[in-house]
């Protein structure tokens, strides 16, 4: 390990020490939004609206791991930073709550859809071990963290380093719009199970947004950061890895 190298692992490991301390999670009812909050035929649509990304997840992760056994360190470090940081949570609309989603760095490395399933997996875990959301809310959570924040965090990430390739800057905004896409859904997910009665969905979608968007604009810039971090020491770590992802995925940047 090179001095240069081993200030870079310092600063990782003294950043995710401050954000678990700044982060320790709060007295909240769920993740996202929790068991049986959601009416019944919304909760099915969410779960039917899900579903094809996970099924379809499923196939890319198979191939990708069948041809590139090696890559499966990789997944799990990218399943291991979305459980870690989705696990931080802070009380917010009622019924749910706001805390990073660690998606950003999965849909970089990985591409969009094989975040549909970890992130799902994550979202289970938590769930069944953690008591943080539920199983019939699970189908709107996911598609918000799991679908939603990382195709906009992917979609960020290739126009970034299509237009200057800047990788450093198209890694940070993945992870922070990643973020924030989460709880635009999440938003909008509320809004038309419980539309206001003065002025519809769309008033009650800029309500959830307001209150969101307090804790959760501070949390995507920190997730950018730390994401960045996080990215620079696995291309000095694992350079031959993030390569095979960017053939078998072409979900991250030729280094």
């Amino acid at each position: 390990m090179n001095k240069r190298s081993y200030w870079r692992f310092t600063a990782l490991v003294g950043v995710f020490a401050v954000y678990l301390l700044l982060n320790e999670p709060g007295t909240a009812e769920a993740m996202h939004i929790m068991e049986g909050f959601l009416p019944v035929g919304w909760a099915v649509f969410w779960w039917a609206a899900f579903l094809p990304f996970f099924f379809l997840g499923v196939r890319k992760l198979t191939r990708m791991t069948r041809d590139n056994p090696e890559l499966k360190l990789l997944l799990g470090l990218s399943g291991a930073f979305t459980f870690v940081l989705s696990a931080l949570k802070m009380p917010s609309v009622t019924g749910s709550s706001s805390h990073p989603t660690g998606t950003g760095l999965g849909a970089v490395m990985l591409g969009p859809l094989p975040m549909s399933v970890t992130g799902s997996i994550v979202l289970l875990f938590q769930a069944l071990l953690l008591a943080h959301g539920g199983i019939t809310t699970l189908g709107a959570n996911a598609f918000s963290m799991a679908v939603a924040g990382p195709f906009a965090g992917y979609a960020v990430y290739k126009l970034i380093m299509r237009l200057g390739e800047r990788e450093k800057l198209a890694v940070f905004f993945a992870a922070a719009v990643a973020d924030l896409m989460t709880y635009v859904v999440t938003s909008f997910q509320l809004a038309v199970a419980f539309p206001s009665a003065d002025g519809g969905v769309l008033a009650s979608m800029v309500k959830f947004g307001g209150i969101f968007a307090v804790t959760q604009i501070p949390l995507a810039v920190s997730e950018g950061l730390l994401t960045v971090l996080l990215w620079n020491w696995l291309k000095a770590y694992s350079p031959q890895e993030l390569s095979l992802l960017k053939r078998g995925a072409k979900g991250g940047n030729t280094l």
